[in-house]
């Protein structure tokens, strides 16, 4: 396992009911760095964990407040987060193998295999983070630095789907 910045190593052996984690500032200020943020004001995440056998489900709710860049204006804007986490820690092997035909799940928990009796379960937290934080998210601004620059809606007469609504209309 790599360190990282909420490092916390649950041992399988060990295992508490419930875990939460409460980044402090240089965790906060790690984890705006690797994910290319002005700050991460505040990120705390609240876990239930629960055993099957060699499996480990582990769900909660990640929260998270951070500056993050208007990806209009490039200016800083403050942004939240508050998501729901379902992770399933397994052994080595039991993943699923990539299968052309595998059909995906969008409400099946996330699986990350462990090594040695133990995962990092702030790891996954800070890659659950990096993950739910939208990159198209656009500050206060957004709006006027459009217009200012000249950009029109997409679909205001005009536009650049002008056209195809035109010929879609005829039909």
């Amino acid at each position: 396992m790599s360190e990282s910045e909420l490092e916390l190593i649950v041992k399988l052996g060990r295992l508490p009911e419930s875990v939460v984690i409460n980044a402090d500032e240089g965790q906060r200020a790690s984890l705006a760095r690797r994910f290319g943020l002005p700050s991460v004001v505040g990120l705390r995440a609240e876990i239930a964990l629960s055993r099957d056998g060699d499996t480990i489900e582990a769900r909660g709710t990640l929260r998270a407040r951070f500056q993050q860049l208007c990806a209009v204006s490039g200016e800083p804007f403050e942004n939240s987060l508050a998501e729901s986490i379902a992770i399933r820690f397994v052994p080595p092997g039991d993943a699923p193998a990539e299968e052309a035909e595998q059909e995906f799940d969008p409400d099946a928990p996330d699986e990350i295999e462990y090594e040695n009796a133990a995962f990092d379960l702030g790891e996954a937290m800070a890659q659950s983070f990096g993950l739910l934080i939208d990159p198209f998210a656009t500050g206060p601004d957004a709006d006027r630095v459009r217009q200012e620059a000249g950009i029109l809606d997409e679909t205001a007469p005009g536009g650049p789907f002008a056209a195809l609504a035109a010929l879609r209309d005829k039909g």
